[in-house]
């Protein structure tokens, strides 16, 4: 399977960030890519939330989400959006982060919403509360896509172990982490991180990111590590992409994982145990 991971420096404005990415799938589709994925937040970052009420919509009437849809049956290729940030109708008014696994048909095979939010203090002055402005899912989600089974997860999900083991007993072969990495915590963690979930599940995991100082008409700017990665179930690195906005290839074998869950088959080695008190 040739897999395309297109790493972007999104924008606040969804209508500016659509066609830089169906420019881009077209690309990775011309080079022979079949499924072609996208990072967290594809149609819009910001960290002004009365920026966000205006310009983000419900699913159903979410552009990007119908421009990608489109985009993908044109091209007839598999498509992960990593994720939308998208308006629900919760009462208090939060949004969702919301992943989407596209068909070549241009139908949502499956959909899922980020569990695990973003609340930390990197650093002096510098606190984040993902939750104040989204809220999290509760359900993990494993998508059959034809050619393999695949778990989705976004961004600071993979700090959760527990996840990625559940979505590989579940059939998953390959996991996605769809990022945009804060810098200060993806120069110390983003490598290891991505590189245990894969040596822990005997998975392929495929981590497309956001990049860059993100252009904001409100509130500060934020920036993305970037460095978008793809490792194999043995834990090696099979593509990184640097800190540009650019196109990563990786051909995937699935044999690899039966393979490396032979080798070391900790899937099946589960013990029940008492405490710790």
């Amino acid at each position: 399977m040739r897999v395309a991971m297109l790493q972007l420096c999104a924008s606040d404005d969804p209508a500016e960030n659509l066609p830089v990415v169906r420019d881009m799938m077209r690309t990775a589709a011309s080079d022979g890519a079949e499924f072609i994925l996208t990072p967290e937040v594809t149609n819009c970052i910001s960290a002004s939330r009365s920026l966000q009420q205006d310009v983000l919509l419900h699913e159903v009437d979410d552009p990007t989400l119908a421009g990608l849809r489109d985009h993908a049956a044109a091209l007839g290729v598999t498509l992960l959006i990593g994720s939308l940030g998208l308006k629900t109708d919760d009462p208090d008014g939060r949004f969702a982060n919301r992943s989407f696994m596209i068909g070549p048909d241009g139908g949502i095979i499956a959909r899922y919403d980020k569990i695990h939010m973003f609340d930390v203090q990197i650093g002096e002055g510098e606190e984040i509360r993902e939750s104040s402005g989204y809220r999290p899912g509760d359900r993990a989600i494993v998508a059959d896509i034809g050619a393999a089974r695949v778990g989705m997860t976004i961004c600071y999900d993979m700090r959760f172990p527990y996840l990625y083991r559940a979505l590989a007993k579940g059939g998953a072969q390959i996991l996605t982490v769809p990022a945009a990495f804060h810098p200060v915590t993806g120069a110390a963690h983003w490598d290891v991180l991505l590189r245990a979930r894969a040596i822990e599940t005997g998975c392929f995991v495929l981590a497309p990111a956001q990049t860059g100082t993100h252009s904001a008409r409100q509130g500060k700017p934020r920036q993305s590590y970037g460095h978008s990665l793809a490792v194999g179930p043995w834990g090696d690195v099979l593509a990184r992409a640097d800190d540009r906005p650019g196109i990563t290839f990786v051909d995937l074998d699935l044999g690899a994982v039966e393979k490396a869950r032979g080798r070391v088959p900790s899937l099946t080695h589960d013990r029940p145990f008492r405490g710790p008190r």
